[in-house]
């Protein structure tokens, strides 16, 4: 039994194989670890030289020692995973680790399925919102360059919205004022008064297309960013352009903002993730683990944490430090447009394809994958899933979809993990991709 470079035994031993593939995961791509787990590598490399002294001074053989797989659940709720080397009447039996690895398993969740679909769009729904405050409507936008509010209970249009010259790519709702944000391609971003459902504010500024925008929790200003890879900070009332935030190489794809540090969180097409200081105005950490363009940034509703969506790759990261938290078992579910969170710890996918793929958002396990329901007249081509949210209450989730129309899912109430116990939970599949 030998030791590699990586610090790993060459043996092939199923909980070896589970180790090594959540470290290529997680670190394969960074340029840098977080100092928390670099720490630990290094107290790791100070064992390692004490065992290699203690072999020369008693010259046993190495085959006498193997290595103990222990994986430590921080606090932040990160994995980190230690090599420790022991003598043989402490350690625990390979099957016996092995067998606690399996075991495992995720939280349980009831399994999705489709209730309503709506249709009245003729352009493809880029962006969906729910009514923050009282849950009762939603707004969509769409390529056919309308917002429209829909009720949330009965599915039925309320109003339409004209006024952007091209498609609508976000929209935003403010939780203290009566106003909605939406950005456009026609590089505009307008704020409409909810009340009087007439756009009453026109924010200039950006030299191509509006991709995001959302309104800062606790601050009178929003956010936008797109093609010209800049973010922008507007003050709401004066419309005047706050600060403007370089940094990006590629389009921004998503801003969120946060009440507390880091207050803007983005990403981009240039695979990387950046948190912002605003006060300093520049980025407080960039993070560069994804290798291909981020599509969706999603924040928990109730932990201080995020997720990001690159292709056929999904992360979830803990705040504010940015440290990766988990890398989801998301390599079969094709090209990946959306994801959304609930209070349940449920996270949803979004595929290129109409693939809707639910995961638990603690250990990224899939726990449900299916696929949409076409919508008569449509092309097998538009059955893609561009956008989607949780409703307030995290019980119903809203997708925009490619064939123009909106679905409502929800969860089925009367099912049992007994009659639905769901994908099977299998902690070597990450190896699978290596």
């Amino acid at each position: 039994m030998s030791v590699n470079t990586s610090g790993f035994i060459t043996d092939k031993s199923g909980d070896e194989v589970y180790v090594r593939a959540r470290w290529n995961n997680e670190f394969k791509s960074t340029n840098y670890l977080p100092k928390s787990l670099q720490k630990t590598l290094d107290q790791e490399k100070t064992v390692l030289e004490r065992y290699n002294d203690y072999v020369e001074v008693s010259k046993p053989s190495r085959n006498e020692y193997s290595q103990a797989l222990v994986r430590d659940t921080a606090k932040s709720g990160s994995e980190l995973v230690r090599n420790v080397f022991l003598p043989p009447q402490q350690q625990v039996s390979l099957m016996e680790r092995y067998e606690k690895i399996r075991n495992y398993k995720p939280q349980w969740h009831a399994p999705w399925k489709l209730t309503k679909v709506i249709n009245g769009h003729t352009g493809w729904i880029r962006c969906v919102s729910v009514d923050p405050v009282d849950n009762e409507w939603f707004a969509t936008g769409s390529n056919d360059t309308t917002i429209k509010i829909w009720d949330l209970g009965t599915g039925k249009l309320k109003k339409t919205l004209m006024g952007h010259a091209m498609g609508v790519r976000d929209t935003a709702v403010s939780k203290r004022h009566p106003y909605m944000f939406s950005a456009s391609e026609d590089k505009l971003v307008k704020c409409w008064d909810l009340e009087k459902n007439i756009a009453i504010r026109d924010f200039h500024g950006h030299l191509s297309g509006v991709h995001t925008v959302d309104v800062h929790p606790s601050l009178d200003i929003i956010v936008t960013a797109g093609r010209d890879a800049v973010l922008r900070l507007w003050d709401i009332r004066s419309r005047s352009e706050i600060m403007v935030l370089p940094g990006h190489e590629s389009p921004v794809n998503k801003v969120k903002c946060l009440p507390v540090d880091p207050q803007i969180v983005s990403c981009s097409g240039d695979a990387t993730i950046r948190l912002w200081d605003i006060v300093a105005g520049k980025a407080s950490k960039v993070l560069t683990h994804h290798s291909r363009n981020i599509r969706e940034l999603t924040l928990h509703p109730a932990e201080f944490s995020f997720a990001t969506v690159s292709t056929n790759d999904i992360r979830s990261w803990k705040l504010p430090e940015g440290q990766l938290l988990t890398n989801f078992q998301s390599q079969d579910s094709g090209i990946l447009n959306s994801a959304s969170i609930n209070d349940d710890d449920v996270l949803f996918a979004g595929g290129d394809d109409g693939t809707l793929s639910f995961y638990d958002y603690k250990t990224g396990h899939k726990f449900q994958s299916l696929s949409t329901t076409e919508t008569a007249g449509s092309l097998e081509s538009e059955r893609s899933i561009l956008c989607s949210t949780f409703d307030m209450t995290g019980t119903r989730l809203i997708t925009g979809e490619g064939d123009k129309s909106i679905k409502i899912w929800k969860q089925n109430a009367d099912a049992t993990e007994e009659e639905y116990p769901g994908l099977p939970w299998n902690p070597t599949l990450v190896s699978q991709r290596f």
